[in-house]
């Protein structure tokens, strides 16, 4: 195959042309990569990268006010492939067994907290559907690393698994006077409790919940701000991509951007 710059006033393709039966086979560069089967620019491709790498602060309509695209539905699917990007990062962690908190020197604060469809404007179809979602937030000195999953109940019988399985054993952890909990300490957890009802900050251990708070004010502002919870899959989605961010895009040298381009090479060898 030979490679032509403007392949029929398009962009760049390998040729193959076979005499024998006066036919061309092409193949665009674009094949195997993350712009497959996509007709947009890679301008407007790296203009989106560059928006979703900032945490997708602006909402759809300011994109297209800002001439990123002119469909949402459009955005809708550059979003979801750049979501498969930061779900797959998280996966090859979770496969190394790198996706653990707790210990050496690192606190774990745990909570679940209920994610419901709001309506805006208070207009549309008013939606019963919701869903539990418990959180593992790893702090330590200035750096923060949650796991989120979802959960269809929150007695200790779903809880305890999960949080065995990504909190380290012997580490300390801090929660609300849930009863789910009471089994930590038998579990091997230095297990700190601060009673809602009476006190927000205990005052003999200094325990509280302040930064699994905040934490789940993030979350709900960007599920809410991207529409992200009209169901449970897409949910789960961006959770993970809410763990890319603290656990991949913080901690890179070149920032989330830096860290969304490696991914996606790791993602979509060519």
């Amino acid at each position: 195959m030979k490679f032509r710059d403007f392949y029929n006033e398009k962009e760049a393709a390998w040729v193959c042309r076979d005499k024998c039966h006066s036919k061309s086979y092409t193949k665009s560069i674009r094949s195997g990569s993350i712009f497959s089967k996509s007709h947009l620019s890679l301008q407007t491709w790296m203009h989106f990268i560059y928006r979703f790498s900032q945490g997708l602060r602006l909402r759809q309509v300011d994109m297209l006010q800002e001439g990123i695209t002119r469909s949402s539905s459009t955005l809708t699917k550059l979003a979801y492939r750049l979501r498969g990007v930061c779900k797959s990062a998280i996966k090859r962690m979770k496969r190394r067994g790198d996706l653990k908190i707790g210990k050496r020197h690192e606190i774990v604060f745990i909570d679940e907290s209920k994610f419901g469809h709001k309506r805006k404007y208070n207009r549309g179809r008013q939606s019963n559907r919701a869903s539990w979602v418990f959180g593992m937030l790893g702090v330590k000195e200035e750096f923060r690393r949650p796991i989120l999953k979802v959960v269809n109940q929150r007695s200790a019988q779903h809880l305890m698994p999960i949080l065995q399985k990504h909190v380290r054993q012997g580490s300390t952890v801090v929660s609300d006077g849930w009863r789910a909990y009471n089994g930590l300490r038998d579990a091997g957890y230095n297990h700190l409790t601060v009673n809602h009802k009476e006190v927000f900050v205990d005052p003999q251990t200094g325990a509280h919940t302040q930064n699994i708070e905040r934490l789940w004010g993030v979350c709900k502002a960007t599920v809410w701000r991207c529409r992200g919870n009209r169901t449970e899959s897409r949910l789960k989605d961006h959770l993970k991509v809410i763990e890319w961010t603290y656990w991949r895009g913080d901690i890179h040298k070149n920032g989330p951007l830096g860290m969304i381009l490696h991914d996606i090479r790791r993602k979509y060898p060519v």
